[in-house]
């Protein structure tokens, strides 16, 4: 846990308050050491920015679960725009020949 924070530049005590905040759970490892994703590291370093500029933390975690949320909803958005869009099978005859 201490290397984790200081990879994000926090405390532990920050991780274990993002932990209980449920924005993120680390793995265990069989000694009972928390073991942090890099996904769970980036979504923790983004916290930890919230929170140094003055965002409480529980409020953190709930903006970074939305964004997250959101980036998400664009992207299958995309997605399925993209395949709506594609272009018609060449062949199957043209109505209006």
């Amino acid at each position: 846990m201490g290397r984790a924070a200081a990879l994000i530049g926090a405390s532990q005590g920050f991780l274990r308050a993002i932990g209980e905040a449920r924005l993120i759970t680390p793995l265990r490892s069989e000694g009972g050491h928390r073991r942090y994703s890099r996904y769970q590291l980036r979504i923790a370093q983004r916290a930890r920015e919230l929170v140094g500029q003055g965002t409480p933390i529980d409020a953190a975690c709930r903006i970074v679960i939305l964004k997250d949320q959101l980036e998400e909803a664009l992207r299958l958005n995309a997605e399925l725009r993209g395949a709506a869009e594609t272009p018609p099978d060449e062949t199957q005859p043209d109505e209006n020949p």
